[in-house]
């Protein structure tokens, strides 16, 4: 049993994870534009108009609250009132597109035939109970989220016909030959570049800190010197073994599940090889085959003693001190070539040599087992463990789902619920934002619910949470402790660690801007870099992937013009892991227009580029949608 449904649908109510991946692109990049209507009076239930059908208000600040919490996970702090208004336009942007979407794909009569839908749904990995989908788990699943099945059903089907838009896009992308060959060629563009680092812990070991400067620093940083947000929790959880212990066999299931089932319980053939192993030295194939056709002579001679020839020569550790005995075997037990052979050869046949990936080998077959079905007394305890299995993932899968159905019902009482529906309780008495607690971990959904609303304000039970596979916890807040500034001087070593880097950085990119000046100005990089203590890197041909120059480097040396004759592009830039660098690009050369290397590998970078383009193609066309679209929204969405 899986642990959650999945990042497809992790978004509570919202249904936005039907929209395609190159639509949330449109919707991370794309402005604040859209018509708002100021004379909007009264309160609505709709957050946007979008040619006249409405984007529901629930829905909307559902994936509000599902961003705020993702935000203070990430930060540890609430959304800034800089950008509140920012972030909510975006995620108002994403459902007009998604409406602009579904229309479109309905009204250009892109259609999905239900037996599609209903695949699609068997085959969600979140669904299934060892490779098969359990109808039980999956409503369990839904009620978690608390989206309705009819609900999760038209979403599918959204999501299928929306791919079926993106497919088309991309298909109509065309690029001439030439238009092709030219964004190759840039691709395949080198550069010739010097580089100097300059190391962050350099600088900042440099810096010279007073007490006003730390208490500064402390008191602009509070947020990052606070202890963490915690409550004390109680819980209640079920596991999969408790219900698989608790599941009662009788006999009559066991024969019926044999009954039904009954091919599936058999032995398979098994055979008892032995070998011989002739390894294949480096560029020498031919000697070893030479060899290991002598050792095959030697084996079929009348009265030969395979086990004597195995030990001394076969390369096998593991079986020549065994005469090569392999013992009593499945087909599966071997590589292919091998595995054909054995289970092609007659008992007593000497066969080889037979290649494989480990050399030449030379077989004898000493026996043969036929497949055989196991009796009902035989397969027994097999049976019981899979009828245990499956019923217990089925209980599991009710019980998530009447604890779901009962968290939703007015008043319900946590000592209870655990009762009927007997879960294990225990408590949490320190579960931290961003660290969880033991014995439940540090699940982010776990998380969620816990410093949500409903549970942390509002004192509600929270759950059911998938923990793993085969467990989930019901949750109450019994306190809250909220986060508090530490002490300065209970943080003065982090405070001082921080600030210095702070410096550190700010002098690492004040030197390298200085630097740059001083190379554009025709003094040598090595000299520059010496006089700040640091070594400059020789000069290179580097391609855009080249993976010994770091990435930052290479990227913002592709970002410069190209540099013309005898005039090198230079720049100063920060450096992600801290510090500084200065970049020197002093020549850029084409790849010979005869270089197409491998056709394959050609064929398959060219299908690259269209996947590229089609989904640039998405963008454009989803954000064409949008401009000619009639858009109310609604100023009090977010209130």
């Amino acid at each position: 049993m899986l642990q959650k449904i999945g990042d497809s649908l992790k978004g509570k109510k919202t249904l936005a994870y039907v929209i395609l991946i190159p639509l949330a692109l449109v919707f991370a990049v794309w402005g604040a534009a859209g018509a708002v209507n100021l004379d909007f009076f009264g309160p609505a239930n709709w957050a946007a108009k979008v040619d006249g059908r409405q984007v529901p208000l629930e829905q909307v600040n559902d994936a509000w609250r599902d961003q705020q919490s993702q935000w203070q996970q990430r930060f540890g702090t609430d959304v800034p009132e800089a950008e509140r208004q920012l972030l909510q336009d975006r995620l108002l942007e994403q459902f007009i597109r998604q409406v602009l979407v579904e229309e479109r794909t309905q009204s250009m009569g892109y259609r999905v035939p239900t037996a599609q839908v209903e695949e699609y749904i068997r085959n969600e990995p979140a669904f299934q109970v060892d490779g098969k989908f359990s109808e039980n788990l999956a409503l369990a699943r839904l009620a978690q989220i608390g989206v309705s099945v009819d609900a999760y059903r038209a979403d599918v089907r959204n999501n299928l016909r929306n791919q079926e838009l993106q497919r088309a896009l991309t298909l109509s992308d065309f690029r001439t030959p030439l238009e092709v060959e030219r964004a190759l060629r840039i691709e395949d563009e080198q550069r010739e570049i010097r580089y100097a680092l300059l190391p962050i812990d350099k600088f900042a070991a440099s810096v010279a800190l007073d007490d006003t400067a730390v208490k500064a620093y402390y008191d602009r940083n509070l947020a990052r010197f606070q202890t963490p947000e915690t409550v004390r929790l109680q819980f209640a959880e079920l596991r999969l073994d408790q219900v698989a212990a608790s599941v009662q066999v009788a006999e009559s299931d066991l024969q019926g599940l044999y009954a039904k089932n009954r091919d599936r319980y058999v032995d398979p053939e098994k055979r008892r090889p032995r070998h011989i192993l002739v390894t294949v030295e480096a560029g020498n194939d031919a000697a070893a085959l030479k060899l290991a056709e002598q050792v095959a002579a030697e084996a079929r001679a009348p009265g030969a003693d395979f086990a004597a020839l195995a030990r001394k020569y076969s390369k096998d550790a593991g079986s020549a001190q065994q005469g090569g005995d392999l013992g009593w075997s499945e087909r599966s037990a071997f590589v292919g070539p091998f595995s054909d052979a054995v289970f092609a050869m007659k008992e007593g046949e000497v066969r080889g040599p037979v290649k494989t990936e480990f050399g030449y080998h030379v077989i004898r077959l000493d026996g043969v087992q036929a497949s055989r079905g196991k009796s009902y007394e035989e397969a027994r305890t097999e049976l019981e463990s899979e009828f245990r299995r499956d019923r217990a993932a089925d209980l599991f899968g009710e019980r998530e789902e009447q604890a779901q159905r009962r968290l939703e019902e007015p008043g319900a009482d946590f000592a209870k619920l655990a009762s009927e529906l007997g879960l294990s309780t225990g408590e949490v008495a320190e579960f931290a934002r961003g660290a969880g607690g033991p014995p439940l971990g540090a699940d982010a959904n776990l998380e969620e619910v816990v410093f949500g609303d409903a549970v942390l304000n509002q004192r509600r039970i929270g759950g059911p949470v998938a923990l793993g596979e085969d467990r989930f916890v019901i949750v109450r807040v019994l306190d809250h402790r909220k986060p508090v500034a530490r002490p300065l001087a209970e943080v003065r070593e982090q405070v001082v660690a921080a600030l210095r880097r702070e410096r550190g950085a700010e002098a690492a990119k004040a030197a390298a801007e200085a630097g740059a000046k001083r190379v554009a100005a025709g003094e040598s990089l090595e000299v520059v870099a010496k006089s700040v203590g640091v070594a400059a890197e020789p000069a290179r041909f580097v391609g855009r992937a080249d993976p010994a120059v770091p990435a930052q480097v290479v990227r913002e040396a592709f970002d410069l013009p190209r540099p013309q004759p005898g005039k090198p592009e230079v720049q100063a830039i920060p450096v992600d892991a801290g510090g500084a660098a200065i970049i020197v690009v002093t020549q850029a050369r084409q790849p010979p227009a005869d270089s197409a290397g491998d056709p394959r590998e050609r064929a398959q970078r060219v299908m690259q580029m269209a996947g590229r383009s089609g989904s640039g193609d998405v963008v454009a066309y989803v954000g064409e949608l949008r401009r000619r679209a009639d858009v109310e929204k609604n100023p009090k969405a977010f209130e």
